[in-house]
């Protein structure tokens, strides 16, 4: 009985233990299936958020500082409305400043910085570059040699800035006299910046001037005088009211008349003023000043910090403007263009709905109001329409509805790349799919102006695209934030090719995937900080066309797409007097190559030395079939021997035959070059072995073309450059002689001493074949030019008298120039051949094979007279060759060696 009873108890407890672990099983698969469901529901349910952030109102403070706050009227309180700063007028004083005119020296900035690192002397440059301004940075010397500031009794810079102004008080007297008497006759101003350290004394007087300087200051209220003369961008009377960056900020203080305030501020704090004297608290002290030029005849301005704070920046470059009489200025004018990309493109819960289609067009009626013409441009993608949710699906129709409040333009239909289509009739096909989308939803064809996706094919260019666009949607213009790199976005340009106008294309902050104003990367500061006086004021700032990529689901969510360019337009508004306007694509592009005519030609680099141009480039494509050295000529001096020299060794291959010009490209030198790299690499073989294959093409008129050496280093920047010297007078009488066989009147009717004697008032055809006689023997002008984009160790220069006389030897040279492998016997590959004159190839039955008729021509001997001639006419041109090749460590060439012996002046 006991032990039945003992059975049962276990049974049971077996059972409870059995039906605890199926509890405790079945709790835990409850919990992950309440996890799953509960992140299921956290990623595809919209966000509960904030309302979206208020645009600035006034000129006193962010919105996004203070979201959903009312600002109140003008007078309110503190940081509402600032209350304007009126010093007292001196136009007694201002009428004895002289205008500045310097007009006799280039427009060339220099800069002296403390070394090529320093965060000034970068900030400075960087605004150079982004104005397009041109300047030359030096070391600022302490002591020894001041750079070169004139030539030819004109002055070689418009302005000089130091990054440290101590350096430019502090020059050893011989330079500080050479420089300020160059300033005052030539009408030079200086910009001089001091930045307080640890070892900067409190006060003291700034050597040679009647300026005293008080650092290590903190500084609060920033004011702008408006009596300032070098006003013109910086909008006076506006008060930047709360603590300045820093403690380390240095004020100005002097009785003399020559210097007027331009910014000034107040310190926060009375002990603060115990080293600079007895003031009231809240006195107003200068921490940049214009000099008048009324104590020593030379106009300055100078900044008691560096360039970090904003307001600095404006006031820098219309310090710039000021000093160089407005030659190194932009008008006011600014065109601003927002694109937003993407439209219908979007996924679930970030696409526009009813509510911010309304916000879109209320937000361009208020800036129509301030901004004239202002029209949000809209790029689409037909096949993504209705893929949103019910309510973005209404969205879209909304803004179908509203389709002429817009600026409309035509993405892919289904948003590939273009440069993923190798055939043009399938990317037109694409492309026509979305036409036939606008056209049946009413929406305008006829804006001439496109966006490829991620800037797909635009460039490095993908021919196929531009003619797609042009014969479906006869594109005119479009815009790319890739050409020539995207950073740093101050090298943007534009460019024109296949007829299509590229402009640049700025970014704005706003990317897909910043869409909360809580939740922007580095915080919701980052973003304000960008629009007052940041990266994206800037960009306004120092650029007179701006087109902004932005795009759809900037304007849903928190809609920070409105709230960046409203804000945008008010700050600039209140702290410029720039003059804001919008134009439809055609018209800025029009307008941007009437400011930039110089950018209409592209600048065509290699796509494989930029990780993002190679993805963006075409995968059939390599740079595989760049050549690897070039004959860069001059013509007639033996380059057409050497070409077919090279053409015969084993690893070496030239480029194919023009069709027009022969076995030359001329690619780099003219015309052609506005074809692309496609139509080059057109001229190339794939390579059988990239490491050992050499190609090349020769093209003589590169060598004095002006522009060669820049676009070939661009393209080709690790080629290498081979250049053929004979002696000029032979290669100048040598070209007359070419002209006269393919019957030039003006050699035909003229001597050859006639032709290279003429003087200015001769015919232009004569003048015409006096030039390409003449210049080209200019060698070392022209090999400096080089020079400037290759180095030395890329370049090698072939003595054309030894190239004809042995050849052999030459070739060897070569090969060990290149590095080529294996070395060709080149003494056993050619032969003289008597009749011809010269080295031919050496082919079966030890026959010669020569060039054609027209190379070894004969004819008679250049006269005396001209040969005289020709030899005076070239001396210091010899004579700068000669330094050129010592400084450059080359052997002299032959004919060269025997020019000097057979002149008194060697």
């Amino acid at each position: 009985m006991v032990g039945a009873g003992l059975g049962v108890w276990k049974l049971m407890r077996g059972v409870r233990q059995l039906e605890l672990h199926r509890l405790i099983l079945a709790l835990i698969i409850f919990c992950l299936l309440s996890m799953a469901f509960l992140a299921y529901y956290v990623s595809n349910s919209p966000k509960i958020k904030e309302a979206p952030p208020l645009p600035f109102s006034d000129c006193g403070g962010g919105g996004g500082m203070s979201q959903g706050a009312s600002t109140g009227a003008a007078g309110g309180g503190p940081g509402v409305q600032r209350a304007p700063l009126f010093l007292p007028l001196r136009q007694g004083r201002l009428r004895q400043v002289k205008a500045v005119d310097n007009s006799r020296t280039e427009p060339v900035v220099l800069v002296f910085v403390e070394s090529i690192y320093s965060q000034l002397g970068q900030e400075i440059v960087a605004i150079l570059e982004s104005s397009r301004f041109r300047y030359r940075t030096e070391i600022a010397p302490g002591k020894g040699d001041m750079p070169t500031l004139t030539e030819r009794n004109r002055g070689r810079y418009t302005l000089i800035i130091y990054e440290n102004v101590l350096k430019y008080v502090n020059l050893d007297a011989w330079n500080r006299d050479l420089l300020d008497k160059y300033c005052a006759e030539y009408g030079v101003g200086v910009i001089g910046f001091f930045k307080a350290n640890e070892n900067s004394l409190l006060s003291a007087q700034l050597k040679g001037f009647p300026l005293f300087l008080h650092s290590h200051l903190g500084l609060r209220d920033y004011r702008i005088n408006p009596n300032a003369p070098l006003l013109y961008i910086t909008k006076p009377n506006q008060v930047e009211q709360g603590s300045l960056p820093g403690d380390d900020w240095t004020i100005f203080q002097s009785n003399h008349s020559t210097y007027e305030p331009v910014l000034l501020a107040s310190t926060k704090s009375s002990e603060a003023l115990a080293h600079v004297g007895p003031s009231p608290l809240r006195a107003l002290h200068a921490t940049v000043v214009q000099d008048l030029g009324l104590h020593d005849g030379i106009q300055r301005v100078l900044f008691g910090n560096n360039l970090n704070y904003w307001l600095h920046k404006v006031v820098f470059v219309d310090a710039i403007a000021y000093l160089t009489g407005k030659r190194l200025c932009l008008s006011l004018d600014r065109h601003i263009l927002v694109d937003v990309d993407d439209i219908f493109v979007g996924k679930e819960g970030t696409r526009m709905k009813v509510s911010d289609v309304e916000a879109l067009l209320n937000t361009q009626n208020k800036l129509r109001a301030l901004v004239p013409n202002f029209t949000f441009n809209l790029g689409f993608s037909g096949k993504f329409y209705h893929t949103g949710t019910d309510e973005e699906d209404r969205g879209d129709d909304m803004l179908l509805q509203h389709r002429m409040d817009f600026w409309w333009f035509p993405h892919m239909w289904s948003h590939m790349q273009p440069h993923l289509f190798h055939n043009v009739s399938v990317l037109a096909e694409q492309m026509r799919l979305n036409k036939i989308f606008a056209q049946e939803h009413g929406i305008p064809t006829d804006m001439g102006y496109a966006v490829a996706p991620h800037h797909s094919g635009v460039y490095p260019v993908h021919s196929q695209l531009y003619e797609a666009w042009k014969s479906v949607w006869s594109i005119k213009v479009t815009s790319t934030e890739e050409y020539p790199h995207l950073r740093p976005a101050r090298y943007r340009r534009g460019f024109i090719h296949n007829g299509i106008q590229v402009l640049p294309r700025q970014t704005c902050g706003l990317f897909t995937h910043t869409i909360f104003y809580n939740e922007y990367p580095g915080g919701s500061k980052e973003l304000d900080k960008s629009i007052r006086g940041g990266e994206l004021f800037l960009t306004v700032l120092l650029n007179p066309i701006s087109i902004f990529m932005t795009h759809l689901s900037n304007y849903g969510n928190d809609r920070l797409g409105l709230y960046t360019f409203e804000s945008l337009v008010k700050f600039v508004q209140c702290w410029t007097n720039l003059r804001l306007q919008t134009l439809p694509p055609v018209h800025l592009a029009e307008k941007y190559f009437q400011i930039f005519p110089e950018e209409r030609d592209p600048l065509w680099q290699n796509p494989c030395h930029d990780k993002r141009h190679k993805d963006i480039w075409s995968k059939e494509k390599t740079c595989d079939r760049l050549p690897k050295f070039l004959v860069i000529g001059p013509q007639k001096t033996g380059t057409t021997a050497l070409h077919s020299f090279l053409s015969l060794h084993p690893a070496i291959t030239s480029s194919f035959p023009s069709p027009t010009t022969f076995e030359e490209i001329q690619f780099f030198s003219g015309a052609n070059y506005e074809n692309g790299i496609d139509w080059y690499m057109d001229f190339f073989p794939f390579p059988s072995n990239v490491s050992t294959d050499f190609m090349f093409e020769k093209s003589a008129n590169y060598f004095d073309t002006e522009v060669a050496p820049k676009r070939a280093a661009a393209l080709l920047p690790r080629a290498k450059i081979l250049a053929v010297l004979i002696n000029p007078s032979d290669r100048a009488y040598s070209w007359y002689q070419h002209q006269r066989a393919h019957q030039d009147p003006a050699a035909l009717n003229n001597t050859f001493h006639a032709v290279v004697t003429a003087g200015p008032s001769a015919p232009k055809d004569m003048l015409v074949l006096q030039r390409r006689c003449l210049n080209p023997g200019c060698y070392a002008a022209h090999l400096e030019r080089w020079l400037q984009h290759y180095q030395p160790s890329q370049l090698h220069i072939v003595d054309g008298a030894l190239l004809r006389s042995n050849p052999a030897l030459v070739m060897e040279g070569i090969q060990r120039f290149l590095g080529v492998t294996p070395i060709f016997n080149y003494t056993q590959a050619l032969m003289y051949d008597d009749s011809k004159g010269f080295w031919c190839q050496r082919v079966e039955g030890s026959r010669a094979k020569c060039l054609g008729k027209s190379k070894g021509r004969k004819y008679p001997e250049m006269s005396p007279e001209s040969r005289a001639f020709l030899a005076e006419y070239y001396r210091e041109h010899n004579m700068e060759l000669l330094h050129l090749l010592n400084r450059l460590g080359h052997p002299l060439p032959s004919w060269l060696r025997q020019e000097l012996q057979s002149t008194s002046w060697s």
